[in-house]
C-alpha cells in the first residue's frame, strides 16, 4: 500500500485513489509468485560500453525455465527496462543455431559475484547459484534507461560479461553499497562452484559479430 501511493506520487487525486483500491482489491497472482530477486549488469549486444544495472524479479515457471521481470531498481517508483527468460543447459542444447545467437551464458556472472541475490544468506544462495551457473538467458530491455527518461525505440537484445577486464567497475561498486553486498566476497564464496564449458553458440558477440533488433518496414498480410 504504500508502494502504491509513491508511485501515485504526482498524479491527480482520483488516479491516486484508483492505484490505492486496486492494490487493496485485486489479486496479482503472476507478481506474487515472481520468488526470487536477483540484481545483475546486462550489456547491449552490439556494445560493450553500454553496460546497465538490472534488477530481476523471476518465477521458477518449470523445471528447466525460469521467467523474469527487469526494474532499474528495487524501489517502488522503479521503471520496468526488460525481461529475461532463463533455461537450463540441456533445453539450450536442443535449439536452432539461430535460436542459440539470442542467448548468453550465466557462468561467469554466477563465479564473478557480479549476479547477486541481495538478503539471501550465503548457504542458501551458494546452492541457488550451484544450479544457475549451468543455465543461459535471453533478455531484452525495452527501455534504454541509460540514454533516455522514457521507453524510446524497440527492445534492445542484451547479453552478459564473460571475463574479468570487461565490466565497468564504478557501477558494480556502487551497487554493492547500495544494497550491502560484496562482489569481492561473493566471488571467492562461490569459488567451489564447478565452473562449465560454455555450449557452442551462446555469447555471440565474443566472436566480433552479433545481432541486435532493427525496425523494419514490411508489407501486412490480411
Amino acid at each position: 500500500m504504500v508502494g502504491t501511493l509513491k508511485v501515485g506520487k504526482g498524479h491527480s487525486l482520483k488516479h491516486r485513489v484508483l492505484d490505492l483500491a486496486c492494490a487493496l482489491l485485486q489479486h496479482k497472482y503472476p507478481l506474487d509468485a515472481m520468488s526470487t530477486y536477483l540484481n545483475g549488469f546486462h550489456i547491449y549486444a552490439d556494445e560493450m560500453g553500454r553496460q546497465v544495472e538490472a534488477t530481476h524479479f523471476c518465477i521458477h515457471l518449470r523445471h528447466d525455465l525460469h521467467q523474469c521481470v527487469i526494474f532499474d531498481s528495487n524501489a517502488a517508483d522503479a521503471r520496468l527496462i526488460g525481461i529475461e527468460y532463463i533455461i537450463s543447459e540441456d533445453r539450450f542444447r536442443s535449439l536452432p543455431d539461430e535460436e542459440k545467437q539470442l542467448w548468453h551464458s550465466h557462468n561467469y556472472e554466477t563465479k564473478s559475484g557480479i549476479l547477486t541475490t541481495p538478503g539471501v544468506p550465503g548457504w542458501a544462495e551458494h546452492w541457488y547459484f550451484e544450479d544457475l551457473v549451468t543455465t543461459y538467458g535471453k533478455t531484452f530491455h525495452t527501455w534504454q534507461y541509460d540514454r533516455d527518461d522514457f521507453p524510446y525505440g524497440i527492445p534492445q537484445l542484451m547479453m552478459a560479461l564473460t571475463e574479468d577486464g570487461q565490466a565497468v567497475e564504478g557501477p558494480i561498486a556502487d551497487r554493492d553499497r547500495r544494497l550491502g553486498v560484496s562482489t569481492p566476497h561473493t566471488r571467492q564464496s562461490r569459488a567451489d562452484i564447478p565452473t562449465p564449458q560454455v555450449v557452442p553458440g551462446a555469447n555471440p558477440w565474443t566472436s566480433g559479430k552479433s545481432v541486435q533488433t532493427r525496425l523494419e518496414q514490411v508489407d501486412f498480410k490480411r
